[in-house]
């Protein structure tokens, strides 16, 4: 059985339809992922790689959905193809980007059928990024072991 991984060989891969469901397929996994930091990671060097290439745009700000320690909290939207996705702003998109104020939850991405392994192996292709991070079930084997507590009996000293 041969279990290398195959890699895009040409850029024609690479085009912005299918680095797109590449993020969007990564998108949706890393929100239920054991593990999600990675999958973030690649979805935003992805795109910030994607703006700078002039394959993807930043459109507006909109407020999130899910704030974490404030009661407001904005995102950059950006449009890549027929997709559109969430990153988080720079000091810079607040002065650059308008607000675009409430998210419209009528508004969805176009539905795609990638497999997350390719997804995964496009982008990393496209960024160069690797998956260093240990898997969960490695960090496991470094914490200490359980041991039981020793009781004494009452009156007795712990030393």
């Amino acid at each position: 059985m041969n279990h290398e991984r195959k890699l895009p060989r040409s850029h024609e891969n690479l085009s912005i339809d299918n680095l797109a469901q590449a993020v969007f397929i990564v998108n949706r996994h890393a929100k239920t992922a054991t593990n999600p930091k990675f999958l973030y990671r690649l979805k935003h060097e992805s795109l910030k790689k994607l703006i700078v290439d002039g394959k993807a745009k930043k459109i507006g700000l909109h407020f999130s959905q899910n704030p974490r320690n404030s009661k407001q909290q904005s995102d950059v939207l950006v449009e890549c193809g027929r997709y559109t996705f969430h990153i988080p702003p720079t000091k810079a998109d607040f002065s650059e980007l308008p607000h675009l104020g409430k998210l419209d939850s009528n508004v969805r991405n176009p539905k795609t059928t990638l497999a997350l392994n390719h997804a995964k192996t496009l982008l990393q292709v496209y960024t160069g990024i690797t998956d260093t991070d240990p898997s969960p079930s490695n960090t496991r084997k470094n914490h200490r072991t359980y041991e039981k507590p020793v009781f004494k009996k009452l009156g007795e000293r712990y030393t």
